[in-house]
């Protein structure tokens, strides 16, 4: 069985983001294809939160070495200010000290074949790079989303160091990794001598064992007594998930007197920004509807949104070249899907390909404001179309799995 080193920040017992899945799903199955892994990660102390429960699914025989890393904005600043140069790339840049010897370690007495690194954590990318030139291993780029845009990051000097790594990887991987179709395409765009043949689409999904002990007793059965209820799983950007415009239908269909907390409960899960939004949404009147609930537990946080009589997507025209990971687990749980987005974006695309959404534009309020009250009744009629369970297989980990373990063996072959 050959190995590769997986180099990735977000790994158990991080939670901040979900991102730590799909390096943690890639250990559980990729040994089935043939590949053992071997995991680079940080010191947890380098995680502003931590969930011990996602623990007990790393592998046993996976070797995970915890590389020494700060959080340079926790760790190394006086009265919350910092040198610049100790964020860049970004704010765990002190995890390439210690990750590049622990990487050199493992790679030569572990006998590794191939190095995965995966984004968003710029400092990842350039340990991968490191390591490969110092080894000659073939190195493969999980980069999942662009790393840079026109605009992105939005500091200028971010911005350039970002780019730098990024040309790195473009010129050195033997394959670049992505999620959605145009996102290659930017990329193909942005460096025109790079070979279509080294950009992969291997998009999010979910793992059937995630959702094999759900209760889904309640699903689909709506009842006039209770409020309907949408839930929102995860983080609401201020940009790139913009809620204002959606907040605004809200409050004209309450003052219409369409919608009332008897009627209806949004659900908001982890959201973050907490405190602009609590102040938007008294300030619009709409806090007995809308809800901003704490974080809870990978698995328990499924339960709650198939709990759900709907589930809610959000995701700007600054994104359409993206799709958020939850999309993929709202299509496993079988639940109508409000998607506030572009028709024109990948969300959209991948939702009218599966089916059971209402696609709706998230800038326009008016939109909002005509399509939510059908949506709702709907759902208590209990006739939204559901999103179509065969069309969703395509998504599993396992199978995520097998296109990785491919790329490793024909980059390894060649």
């Amino acid at each position: 069985m050959r190995k590769v080193l997986i180099v990735a920040f977000h790994f158990p017992p991080h939670v901040a983001s979900s991102g730590f899945l799909r390096a943690l799903k890639f250990c559980r199955y990729l040994p089935t294809h043939g590949w053992s892994t071997v995991v680079l990660t940080a010191n947890p102390r380098a995680y502003e939160k931590l969930d011990d429960s996602q623990l007990h699914q790393i592998p046993a025989d996976t070797p995970v070495v915890r590389a020494f890393a700060l959080d340079t904005s926790r760790h190394l600043s006086l009265g919350g200010r910092y040198p610049r140069w100790l964020a860049l790339p970004d704010r765990w840049v002190t995890w390439c000290f210690g990750a590049v010897p622990a990487g050199l370690f493992a790679i030569y007495r572990r006998r590794v074949d191939a190095i995965v690194t995966t984004f968003p954590v710029a400092s990842a990318v350039l340990i991968g790079w490191i390591l490969h030139r110092l080894t000659g291993r073939p190195w493969v780029v999980d980069l999942r989303d662009s790393m840079t845009e026109d605009n992105y990051p939005s500091d200028s000097l971010t911005r350039r160091v970002y780019r730098w790594i990024e040309g790195r990887a473009v010129r050195r991987s033997s394959r670049l990794i992505f999620t959605a179709p145009s996102t290659i395409r930017m990329y193909l765009e942005r460096y025109p001598r790079l070979d279509p043949q080294k950009c992969v689409l291997i998009p999010n999904g979910y793992d059937e064992e995630d959702f094999a002990h759900l209760s889904f007793d309640g699903a689909g059965k709506t009842r006039a007594d209770r409020p309907l209820r949408l839930v929102h799983a995860g983080l609401v950007y201020p940009e790139e998930r913009d809620p204002r415009a959606f907040f605004r239908a809200l409050a004209r269909l309450k003052k219409e007197a369409r919608v009332s907390a008897a009627t209806l409960r949004i659900d908001l899960r982890a959201a973050g920004s907490e405190n602009y939004y609590s102040g938007l949404l008294r300030e619009l009147g709409i806090d007995d509807l809308v809800h901003l609930l704490p974080a809870l537990p990978y698995r328990q946080a499924l339960q709650d949104a198939a709990d759900a009589d709907a589930l809610l997507l959000l995701q700007a025209a600054s994104c359409d070249h993206q799709i958020p990971a939850k999309a993929y687990e709202y299509l496993r749980l079988r639940k109508p899907i409000l998607a506030l987005t572009t028709q024109t974006g990948d969300t959209a695309a991948l939702l009218q390909q599966t089916g059971g959404s209402t696609i709706v534009e998230l800038a326009d309020e008016q939109a909002i404001y005509r399509a939510l009250p059908e949506f709702l009744e709907s759902l208590r009629r209990g006739d939204h179309p559901l999103p179509d369970a065969q069309r969703t297989l395509g998504f599993s980990r396992r199978r995520q799995a097998e296109e990785l373990a491919k790329c490793l063996s024909q980059v390894c072959t060649s």
